[in-house]
């Protein structure tokens, strides 16, 4: 299961996405100058223990990474969207029906994607 993400967390993970190279508080400070360097700090620290970054030391500064791509961050989510969504006892069916819904009312080619990935794990079993 995944820490929920607050806004800032979002931004700071956002910034990370975007530099090639691991980077310090002081280097995410021009980006975020609305925010107090120690905020910025607390927040990579918080991003840290929850397992979204990792960090090295260079001198006296921490370094931060992404652990993941943005893509397989909202992939995650999604899936533990779905697992909360059938852990609290929720029909599976009424989650599958709103998912088939949706893509029916909003991408035709989803929808059809949906049905070969199906019909794929269907036919490997």
């Amino acid at each position: 299961m995944m820490a929920p993400l607050g806004s800032l967390e979002r931004r700071v993970l956002e910034a990370l996405w975007a530099s090639p190279e691991p980077v310090c508080v002081r280097d995410l400070q021009p980006a975020f100058s609305k925010k107090a360097y120690t905020t910025l700090m607390t927040t990579l620290d918080r991003l840290y223990r929850k397992g979204m970054l990792e960090r090295t030391k260079r001198g006296r500064a921490f370094f931060y990474h992404p652990k993941m791509t943005k893509a397989q961050l909202e992939s995650a989510a999604a899936a533990d969207a779905l697992r909360n969504a059938f852990t609290r006892g929720r029909s599976w069916r009424i989650v599958l029906t709103s998912l088939v819904d949706t893509l029916a009312d909003r991408d035709q080619q989803l929808l059809e994607e949906l049905d070969r990935l199906v019909r794929a794990r269907l036919a490997a079993r």
